[in-house]
């Protein structure tokens, strides 16, 4: 079990970024939502505000959302446009899509000023499946190690009908944990045997990824399948369609959970009878992960057993944290030029 250090307190998410979340790829979108150069996904990754961008070519490439002036953003959060170039929020520099610095608006004539000194720093950008990803470590594995084990598996090439945000008053870890496992399906999820088989749910770990399955009842919404990389992502597939389920450490005490669905537009109905399951379990997921988060900060649990019939995945899970947040080096960021 981890110590209750690694779930409380400004210091443990600092380690957690550091260590794991900005050294690791980390699901931002889909390219179906950028269609046309100067399109961007821009989001906090890790603590750091990172932009995905369509430059001209059709290529994608990421960059630090951070101006190299006075750290002004070049664009808000979320989804956007922009017209051949970023420019800064703050005092209007106006950079390439390939991250050089095009002018320092009005900036007047500075000794040993050289535009090409100040391009933004580049960020890792990879996609699967449609899926964009990026990491803020220049030296980690590509992206198809990591999703190795999903190769096998297919994903229904459907649209992005819509996007959802859950607000959590818990640490993300006590989140992970609790997706994890099924040891808690009877208890907090009793709808659940409708959909699925709980007595026959599985939990198998491969490379980063770990594998839930069950059998899925007749009339079921759920495919009977999920699948959940490390450190923090989870893709959960439906009868006619999927979700792409995003855990973001907002703070050491609040996580947001990002859920993207695909799935087939001809089908309204079971979309709606899918919204009602995922609203249900995610409210009780919410409810039993903030009791918990709330019962380590008031000090009284220092530490339990896990099941080895159901919980296995969560030592595995609790020996990568650990692994992770060991002491490492900064990585050196070197910029556009």
């Amino acid at each position: 079990m981890l110590g209750m250090q690694y779930y409380l307190g400004e210091a443990s998410l600092a380690a957690d970024r550091e260590g794991i979340l900005r050294r690791t790829w980390q699901f931002i979108g889909h390219e179906r939502q950028l269609p046309d150069v100067g399109d961007y996904l821009a989001d906090v990754i890790g603590g750091s505000p990172v932009v995905v961008v369509r430059r001209e070519a059709g290529e994608l490439s990421a960059f630090h959302n951070v101006c190299r002036h006075r750290a002004g953003a070049l664009v808000a959060d979320g989804q956007g446009h922009c017209d051949g170039a970023f420019t800064c929020r703050y005092h209007g520099w106006r950079y390439a899509l390939d991250g050089r610095l095009r002018s320092a608006v009005d900036f007047g004539q500075a000794p040993g000023f050289d535009p090409r000194d100040y391009g933004l720093f580049p960020v890792r950008v990879e996609t699967w499946r449609g899926l964009v990803f990026v990491n803020l470590d220049p030296a980690a594995a590509p992206l198809a190690e990591a999703l190795a084990p999903l190769a096998p598996y297919a994903l229904p090439d459907f649209p992005l009908v819509e996007r959802r945000t859950h607000h959590l008053g818990c640490n993300w870890k006590t989140y992970v944990e609790n997706y994890l496992e099924g040891y808690h399906l009877p208890v907090v999820h009793p709808e659940f045997d409708r959909d699925i088989v709980v007595a026959d749910y599985r939990v198998e770990i491969e490379g980063d990824v770990c594998f839930h399955s069950a059998p899925a009842r007749d009339g079921s919404v759920n495919a009977g399948f999920w699948a959940w990389l490390w450190p923090n992502l989870a893709i959960n597939t439906y009868r006619h369609g999927f979700m792409v389920e995003r855990m973001t450490a907002d703070a050491h005490d609040r996580t947001r959970l990002d859920y993207f669905y695909f799935f087939d537009p001809a089908r309204p109905q079971e979309l709606a009878d899918m919204f009602v399951v995922s609203d249900r379990v995610t409210a009780q997921d919410k409810q039993v992960c903030e009791e918990v988060h709330r019962n380590l900060a008031a000090g009284i649990y220092q530490g339990g057993v896990l099941s080895p019939k159901h919980e296995a995945s969560i030592a595995w899970f609790h020996d990568r944290i650990a692994q992770a947040r060991a002491p490492a080096s900064a990585a050196r960021l070197e910029a556009v030029s």
